[in-house]
């Protein structure tokens, strides 16, 4: 469904190419089975996009999620999604949110609302059907942007006149709405550096810095999920530029050492960035000699296979340091021991690293990602069928010790090889 997403182009620079690319997004995804179940509940149901997929229409950009806001419960949600057979998931009905899901496409659908309590994380919210009052709730003014299916704006805060201007702006008072949720700080950094053409206003800084400690009540699952919102090469080299947002990115992501790599990387060495994704990016960002990276995995909670993954990078790159050693070998045992991701991760980071962009490097690269994992060739039945090894520990023992030595000569062994070790 992405694809059909990545499809919606931008055909005219004329006034109604927001609405074409509206009416697009909705014809060319299944939005308007939604709009049409949601419509169906009764004659004064209402749903529009809202947010994210709206000032991207806007910008011109290529639309990945669909947001909706509407004026039915929570509950009506469900019964209109269930009376026209759209799976859904209750992602967070007790804020008024529903995740409906067509062809692996997630729609997200939110009942108007107001905040009527906020600690910086937790709301408590009061259903609606006013849409004004429910822009009053958001963010920013370039987020409180809603559209029916036919490019009809509403814009009760002019967000679409601020993101043509390259206008950056809270609705109402900057200080209330950060309190209200303190990843707010960590948005405005990812708006503002995409965003913005202006100078930060420097009230605006003040209050965000004096609110960085609210940052501590939030979950690290919603920070670092925020990050991975900003980690594309585009973003962070932008960020390292602008030292207002690097400033407040470093208060909140200490770990993020080395995060100034990015504005160091010439052409040949962006292109690495095509193929790559967050936890490499976070590896480039948290991998030193020091301990940051274990200070930082044991801080963050991410998955034991991205967890695995970063460490792979992290020994590696902490044994090249003391060693020196960048041999066939030792990629081979990481490929085979590790698998094709940890090879590619290990050489796209050290040329990355690289003062000088290496040619074998790029090279080796090409070459790991068509090779296959080999299958050892001498297997436990072999060795107890024609070398007469016994079952037991020392059959266990007896191959692996094989398996190393197939492997340190670059997945080669010889009948003799095997014979010496079986009757060592």
């Amino acid at each position: 469904m992405k694809s059909l997403l990545n499809t919606i182009f931008f055909r005219s620079n004329n006034l109604d190419y927001i609405s074409k690319n509206i009416k697009d997004l909705t014809t060319k995804t299944f939005a308007h089975k939604i709009f049409e179940a949601i419509n169906s509940f009764s004659s004064e149901s209402e749903v529009r996009y809202v947010g994210g997929c709206i000032r991207k229409i806007i910008n011109k950009e290529k639309v990945d999620d669909i947001d909706l806001a509407t004026n039915l419960e929570p509950e009506q949600v469900c019964e209109s999604l269930k009376r026209n057979n759209i799976n859904y998931f209750e992602t967070g009905i007790d804020h008024g949110t529903v995740t409906a899901i067509l062809n692996e496409q997630k729609f997200e659908i939110t009942t108007l609302r107001e905040d009527i309590f906020t600690d910086g994380r937790h709301a408590k919210v009061k259903f609606t059907k006013n849409w004004k009052e429910d822009s009053i709730r958001r963010d920013f003014t370039i987020n409180s942007i809603y559209s029916d299916p036919y490019g009809n704006i509403f814009d009760p805060h002019d967000g679409k006149k601020d993101l043509e201007n390259g206008v950056l702006k809270f609705i109402g008072n900057a200080d209330q709405r950060v309190k209200e949720d303190y990843l707010r700080i960590l948005r405005y950094i990812r708006f503002y550096i995409n965003y913005s053409k202006q100078p930060h206003n420097i009230e605006i800084i003040k209050k965000l810095k004096m609110n960085i400690g609210g940052i501590s009540k939030l979950s690290k699952e919603r920070l670092l999920n925020e990050l991975k919102k900003m980690s594309n090469l585009n973003t962070l080299e932008k960020l390292t530029k602008d030292k207002i947002s690097l400033e407040l990115i470093q208060m909140i992501f200490p770990e993020l050492k080395n995060i100034n790599i990015f504005s160091k990387l010439n052409s040949i060495k962006k292109e690495i960035f095509n193929e790559v994704d967050f936890i490499f990016l976070l590896s480039l960002m948290i991998i030193d000699t020091s301990d940051n990276t274990d200070y930082f995995l044991y801080k963050f909670n991410i998955s034991k296979k991205d967890h695995k993954r970063i460490k792979i990078i992290d020994n590696f790159y902490r044994e090249k340091i003391r060693s020196n050693r960048f041999t066939e070998n030792n990629m081979n045992k990481i490929f085979y021991y590790n698998g094709k991701q940890a090879v590619i991760d290990i050489l796209n980071f050290t040329l990355i690293k690289s003062k000088k962009f290496d040619i074998n490097l790029k090279k080796l690269i090409e070459l790991y990602k068509k090779k296959s994992i080999p299958i050892m060739p001498i297997s436990a039945h072999t060795l107890m069928t024609k070398y007469n090894v016994p079952h037991g520990k020392k059959l266990g023992e007896k191959l692996k010790t094989i398996e190393e030595e197939w492997v340190k000569n670059n997945f080669k062994i010889s009948d003799q090889q095997v014979d010496t070790i079986v009757n060592f």
